[in-house]
């Protein structure tokens, strides 16, 4: 596990500023969303990357679960913990996908000094992050954040 101890997601603004909102509303849970299959099966703590132009880690939040499967059954389970505001903005996010990634977490923290992109590829050793999302082993999470 301990090479799978963190995970790099990106995200953009917005979606990090409505998972923030969730959190302050006094949420447990967030859900958040990805189109397809994709994300982490099995990880502690999910790193929050914000992408352009702000190219830095803004927080963090423990690994619940990863969830797949159809779109209409997880809105229908989980649809309360996205920051999305309705089943129709969900519909538009989607853009058409059947198949729907939710990555459930809890305890959501933001950092009071994001940490930038320069810092993460000094530490990590990668020049670019992947849109896919990086795992990361203890060690580096622990660096980082």
């Amino acid at each position: 596990m301990s090479g799978r101890y963190g995970y790099i997601l990106l995200s953009n603004e917005k979606w990090w500023n409505r998972l923030c909102s969730q959190k302050r509303a006094g949420k447990s849970f967030q859900a958040f969303v990805r189109k397809g299959n994709v994300g982490p099966k099995k990880t502690e703590l999910i790193l929050f990357y914000v992408t352009y132009p702000f190219k830095e880690i803004r927080g963090f939040g423990e690994f619940v679960e990863r969830v797949t499967g159809s779109a209409g059954n997880l809105w229908k389970d989980y649809g309360q913990e996205t920051c999305l505001k309705s089943f129709t903005e969900y519909l538009d996010f989607l853009q058409g996908r059947t198949k729907v990634t939710f990555i459930r977490l809890k305890n959501l923290r933001a950092l009071d000094t994001p940490i930038s992109a320069s810092v993460i590829y000094r530490v990590t050793g990668i020049n670019r992050m992947p849109r896919s999302g990086r795992y990361i082993n203890k060690e580096l999470t622990h660096k980082l954040i």
